[in-house]
């Protein structure tokens, strides 16, 4: 006799991972809820049935939602980041939450070090410079900032930032960090205040979470501490940054340059941001290496399949305070 597969609501799709929806349709009965002409509708016909949820760090899962699935008991995540979830709600219903750590580790600290590296050589501006023909007109493209010996400042000393550091030694940096606490296994320095490490830093990447915890941590403030030859690099979240008061220390030469892959409204990006030169500015693309995002999603299924099999995830998102 046939088992009948696990019945799991997918809300977004795994975008050039057939591999891994294949995995994911082989071992669940997937409602695809990107597909529906009515996702209310399949939500209402399918909600007293679900006990299992696949989404993603930036697709919006609310509280809402899960009261619409009384028998969900799991939250798979592709991801590191929750701050689109409702944890706090889906934790004290008795619902595990899931994220995928560690497997984008390295792409997202290898894309901080590319914006570092972009950043300080204006590598942005130096090939809009060729591809305008400019070279051939002027040959006078600005000096840029060396990258090599300088001190480099880490909002966040989590598995990425550590991943950060680590890059350094290749520099010969000095570098600091600042966390809530500081750490005993690390060799860093840590600095107990955010505008001490941004007033000794040269460069200042933010690696830290997202939410309301942090939001808009980095201030004009801090862009000041940092300074008019300063660099602030953001792979973390948009929400971490003030982006009002950024555009501002970038047109007005308070702060040298920035790096950003994340924004608070994305994919809506500022046109104050737009329009200068000394920043560069990515889609959200630190973790999108294909080897990297098969690892994510494959995490997320590892940790549906755990479920069903003993009812426990494998990387659980850690009880937040309510």
């Amino acid at each position: 006799m046939t088992q009948t597969k696990p019945l799991l609501l997918q809300l977004i799709p795994f975008p050039s991972l057939d591999r891994a929806q294949a995995r994911l349709d082989h071992n669940f009965n997937v409602v695809r809820l990107w597909e529906a002409d009515d996702p209310r509708a399949i939500v209402q016909r399918h909600g007293n049935d679900l006990t299992l949820l696949m989404t993603s760090a930036l697709t919006p899962t609310p509280a809402e939602l899960m009261d619409q699935l009384p028998k969900l008991r799991a939250i798979c995540s592709v991801g590191v980041g929750y701050d689109s979830i409702d944890v706090r709600y889906a934790q004290s219903k008795g619902i595990q939450v899931s994220n995928t750590p560690d497997v984008l580790n390295d792409c997202v600290a290898d894309m901080a070090w590319a914006l570092i590296l972009g950043a300080a050589r204006s590598l942005g501006s130096a090939e809009r410079y060729v591809r305008s023909n400019r070279w051939i007109e002027h040959n006078k493209f600005p000096l840029s900032t060396r990258v090599t010996g300088k001190k480099l400042g880490i909002v966040g000393l989590g598995r990425v930032g550590q991943a950060v550091a680590d890059r350094a030694v290749g520099f010969r940096m000095d570098v600091r960090y600042h966390n809530r606490h500081p750490r005993d296994d690390v060799p860093w320095t840590y600095a107990p205040s955010l505008l001490e490490l941004a007033s000794w830093a040269d460069i200042l990447v933010i690696a830290t979470v997202g939410g309301a915890s942090t939001y808009h941590l980095i201030d004009g403030a801090v862009l000041n501490a940092l300074g008019a030859n300063g660099i602030l690099i953001n792979v973390a979240r948009g929400s971490v940054v003030d982006e009002a008061a950024l555009a501002l220390a970038l047109q007005q030469g308070q702060l040298g340059a920035a790096g950003l892959d994340v924004f608070e409204a994305e994919p809506t990006v500022p046109q104050a941001l737009k329009d200068l030169d000394n920043v560069i500015l990515l889609p959200h693309i630190a973790s999108a290496t294909k080897e990297t995002r098969l690892d994510m999603v494959n995490l997320a299924i590892d940790n549906a399949l755990a479920f069903i099999q003993s009812g426990k995830v494998i990387t659980p998102v850690p009880p937040l305070n309510a």
